[in-house]
């Protein structure tokens, strides 16, 4: 196997074991809210529409995750300033905190996979993962 490969195949099982619903069940965070605040957080101005595209759900499905979302008081609806018509999500203190209390329960989950590592070991795999993730596509 080249390396190449051996990255593949690292990747896919990332993607398997740190999906955004196997975190958000480590924090205690239902799956679809989770998935609102990850897609909120990221920032820019996020409609129903943005999300569904950013989820890969169709709209209807994205309607109801906004739906709980803002039910569990970790999302609001607001005008957007731009077009009064519509109407874009932004975190509320609620959805701030939890977002917090999941970044929190990652670093835990990713430090604790480090056990063990020198400082130089860290260091290193930061950059190049950084590396990495900034020359994908997308």
């Amino acid at each position: 196997m080249d390396d190449v490969e051996r990255v593949e195949a690292a990747m896919v099982a990332v993607r398997r074991r740190q999906s955004r619903r196997a975190l958000a069940r480590l924090q205690g965070v239902a799956g679809p809210v989770h998935d609102v605040l990850d897609v909120v957080e990221a920032g820019g101005p996020v409609t129903v529409s943005a999300l569904a595209q950013a989820l890969g759900v169709d709209q209807p499905r994205a309607s109801r995750m906004v739906a709980a979302a803002v039910a569990a008081g970790l999302v609001a609806r607001e005008a957007d300033q731009s077009d009064g018509r519509r109407s874009v999500l932004a975190m509320t203190e609620a959805g701030r905190a939890a977002a917090e209390q999941a970044h929190e329960a990652r670093r835990a989950v990713f430090g604790s996979a480090m056990e063990g590592w020198t400082e130089a070991e860290r260091a290193e795999f930061a950059r190049l993962l950084t590396r990495f993730v900034q020359a994908l596509p997308g």
